[in-house]
């Protein structure tokens, strides 16, 4: 695996393997890698013949400096990772190649970017959209990987992708969870046993919800019931909504065949941690 920090010569390596009739796959990430990333690189591997995965902690998708500052850094040993795996191509670029002049952009996403993590996060995905751009842009990857954990985020892409026309076709890979169910995540990192203990009344919430939408509760019944369910939890409740996974926009009653996504976040030994499940899978 060779590992690369500026643009043009990824560019000229990616160059050749386009004139070779090779096909490109993405896997976008700030580092900190665990089982959830090695997936979607799997998932790249099997379906492309050349895998590039970015390893770049965006600034500009911060709304938070404390949490930028204390992003997990163990570049080494995701190298090494990604090496094991057999991944071809690390991307880990400079601020100052990615952004030369700064940043003087912004990208409005709408609805998508107002709700959930738009509306807590302010900013996040313009910066999301802002990065993600950049990387199509000098990879010009046939396709891309994300994980299902930011579901949120996966639409805001989509969108961009479809907006622009962009030449790249997404991948979506369900969430990969540790033994206890606990949505795997570079910030899970930061919390100590107890914590990670504690967070699973995020997953706990999801499963509950669910169960009782199959059964016919309506939403307003089932946000009481996981608001109660926090009352007694050390857990923060940020937000937990019922929506449309096409659209984001908040649902009021399930229907049949409306695509459903039951979303979560809640802050622990401050640490921010998001989670989601799908009504009908």
């Amino acid at each position: 695996m060779r590992v690369i920090n500026e643009i043009k010569p990824l560019r000229d390596i990616l160059l050749q393997n386009k004139i070779d009739n090779k096909t490109i796959g993405l896997v976008p990430t700030m580092g900190a890698l665990h089982a959830g990333h090695i997936k979607l690189i799997q998932e790249s591997i099997e379906e492309c013949d050349v895998t590039v995965c970015s390893i770049y902690v965006n600034p500009t998708q911060f709304n938070n400096q404390v949490d930028l500052d204390k992003y997990p850094n163990t570049f080494e040993e995701d190298i090494q990772m990604l090496s094991d795996i057999g991944c071809d191509l690390a991307f880990n670029p400079s601020h100052n190649a990615m952004y030369p002049s700064g940043n003087q952009l912004n990208f409005d996403f709408g609805h998508l970017d107002k709700v959930m993590e738009g509306e807590f996060r302010k900013g996040h995905f313009s910066g999301v959209g802002i990065i993600i751009s950049k990387f199509f842009n000098i990879v010009q990857p046939d396709f891309a990987y994300f994980g299902q954990k930011d579901i949120q985020q996966f639409a805001v892409i989509n969108k961009m992708v479809e907006e622009l026309h962009m030449n790249t076709s997404l991948r979506c890979v369900p969430i990969v969870r540790e033994e206890n169910g606990l949505a795997m995540s570079s910030r899970n990192m930061r919390l100590s046993e107890k914590g990670k203990n504690d967070a699973l009344v995020l997953y706990e919430s999801l499963n509950l919800a669910k169960e009782l939408l199959i059964k016919g509760v309506s939403i307003s019944d089932v946000k009481n019931k996981i608001k109660h369910k926090f009352a007694s939890s050390i857990v923060e409740l940020e937000y937990f909504e019922v929506v449309n996974s096409d659209t984001f926009i908040s649902m009021d009653k399930v229907t049949k065949n409306s695509p459903v996504a039951i979303c979560i976040a809640g802050h622990i030994e401050n640490v921010r941690l998001i989670d989601n499940i799908l009504l009908n899978e």
